[in-house]
């Protein structure tokens, strides 16, 4: 586990750093999980999935070890409350990463072929969301040298934007895919069309998260 005074002595954003580089790995082995859905490889979906699994519980661990070991006494350059919104914020997208995998191991994905284009963009576009918003914590530490001031300032209010844009872009090719479940899945049969559903639903929930923690780390620049 994570030495965390030893992290706070190297800056304090260091923990949600470290807790976000294990949520990068889940969402790592999500899209390697999507990358193996065309070749229709069951038993190697359920490999990726457990591998997955078991990097949500290391950032979950990372996550409490953050929380438990806390110093009250440190100095925050934020609210403390702040800081435990954006860790828990950040683990929720693991949770997200491992539900949509626990999704694609419930049963072959059926009509695959006439989805498959729109489930794949719909993934790379919420991947791409995240991926922004896992940029601006990599910016933390050059926002606490700037003071959350100046042109570091603006230019992580211009990755927030930039997150804002990508999560509606997913938004939008969201509805655009359920729409067309709606109107094209009377083949599905209902158990089917319920999971292709939820796909939807779940992988577009993750844009959503990304968003919302990229909102958090603006709404610190607007309180400095």
């Amino acid at each position: 586990m994570i030495n965390i005074s030893r992290l706070f002595g190297k800056s304090p954003f260091a923990p949600l750093q470290s807790h976000m580089k294990k949520v990068s790995s889940c969402m790592k082995k999500l899209s390697d999980t999507f990358d193996c859905l065309p070749k229709m490889d069951s038993e190697k979906i359920e490999k990726l999935v457990a591998e997955l699994s078991k990097l949500e519980h290391e950032a979950d661990l990372t996550k409490n070890d953050i929380r438990n070991h806390l110093p009250k006494s440190l100095f925050l350059p934020i609210d403390r409350a702040h800081f435990l919104e954006i860790l828990s914020i950040q683990d929720s997208i693991a949770d997200k990463a491992e539900d949509v995998g626990i999704l694609l191991t419930l049963r072959p994905l059926e009509l695959f072929d006439t989805f498959q284009t729109d489930l794949l963009e719909l993934f790379a576009k919420n991947q791409d969301a995240f991926l922004q918003s896992n940029q601006i914590i990599e910016e933390m530490d050059e926002l606490l040298e700037s003071s959350f001031g100046g042109i570091e300032a603006e230019k992580v209010k211009a990755m927030v934007e930039q997150t804002a844009y990508k999560e509606h872009m997913a938004e939008k090719l969201q509805k655009k895919f359920m729409k067309r479940l709606v109107n094209e899945g009377n083949t599905l049969s209902t158990p089917s069309f319920y999971l292709w559903m939820r796909l939807a639903e779940e992988v577009g929930t993750i844009s959503h998260i990304s968003e919302r923690l990229a909102n958090r780390i603006r709404m610190i620049l607007e309180l400095k």
